[in-house]
């Protein structure tokens, strides 16, 4: 596998992924790695498995959303491990829409865990690790050129439709959908059209999702508070989503790689017919400017 990976250009190596320049113009092969990282890098692991069981549910949730309209840089997967993407300009922030308080916001505004918002709220983070991705806000956005008031409204927009359709989605089940983290990449069409897509991923590494009935973290919060069996908290989510056999893809308390190439890969032949809606560079209707 390493002697494979020396053949192809490695574009990007993130803390759970790598971009690898793809097999087709215009796209790139998203690599799942089986790293684990929490608090900005503070504390690290690798979990057997774990790669695979996020290509394969965020390969999945990214073809939902693109049934419902919502365009998304995944094209389709290409082994247990890797997926094909678009390749797109990342824009450097990280979206995160709230609707349990839980993680950072408990500890900014002393929210209890658990408390259901009367209303799903978004918040914006500057991606950069060095600076421990800084909460940021519109007037932010604007001043430093990070996207334009277009693009933010085409964001929003993507984003309450997300978060509308992953709440029935994870509630159909059995689970509640706590939190989750969106990243949108520009694509240019032929003639300098500008598209806004959904890219990185979905999966429990940036989403948190409670059990409906008990309230067990089956996300990566097991690993950030030392909850154990975080490699089976992925595997229930999966297992729930129809992605792996019922039995489970772990075997004498092992990840079994046999048992999981053999799973049916996943094509996102929706991303191929779209045809994308470019921007609407008129003024927004409700306008965010400065």
């Amino acid at each position: 596998m390493a002697s494979m990976f020396n053949r192809r250009k490695m574009i990007y190596e993130g803390k759970a992924k790598i971009l690898y320049e793809g097999t087709e113009p215009g796209t790139y092969i998203q690599y799942f790695k089986d790293d684990a990282s929490a608090f900005n890098g503070q504390k690290k692991a690798t979990i057997a498995g774990k790669g695979v069981l996020n290509n394969r549910i965020s390969s999945h949730i990214m073809t939902k959303l693109e049934s419902i309209g919502v365009p998304t840089h995944f094209l389709r997967s290409l082994n247990m491990r890797e997926q094909l993407v678009r390749q797109v300009e990342v824009i450097p922030l990280e979206v995160v829409v709230r609707n349990i308080a839980a993680g950072s916001m408990c500890k900014r505004l002393g929210v209890k865990e658990g408390t259901i918002l009367p209303n799903p709220v978004i918040e914006f983070y500057l991606k950069k690790d060095e600076l421990g991705d800084p909460l940021v806000n519109e007037q932010h956005i604007f001043t430093f050129g990070w996207a334009d008031p277009f693009e933010l409204e085409e964001i929003i927009g993507q984003t309450y439709r997300v978060n509308d359709y992953l709440n029935g989605l994870f509630a159909g089940i059995g689970l509640r959908l706590v939190d989750f983290k969106l990243e949108f990449g520009r694509l240019w069409g032929e003639y300098d059209e500008l598209y806004i897509i959904l890219a990185d991923e979905i999966s429990p590494d940036n989403c948190r999702l409670w059990d409906a009935k008990t309230n067990e973290k089956l996300d990566k919060d097991r690993f950030r508070h030392d909850l154990g069996n975080v490699i089976e908290g992925y595997q229930e989510i999966a297992k729930r989503l129809g992605l792996v056999p019922q039995g489970g893809l772990i075997s004498d308390g092992a990840f079994d790689e046999k048992l999981a190439e053999g799973l049916e890969e996943i094509d996102n032949e929706l991303a191929r017919e779209r045809r994308l809606r470019a921007v609407n560079k008129t003024p927004p209707k409700s306008p965010r400017g400065v």
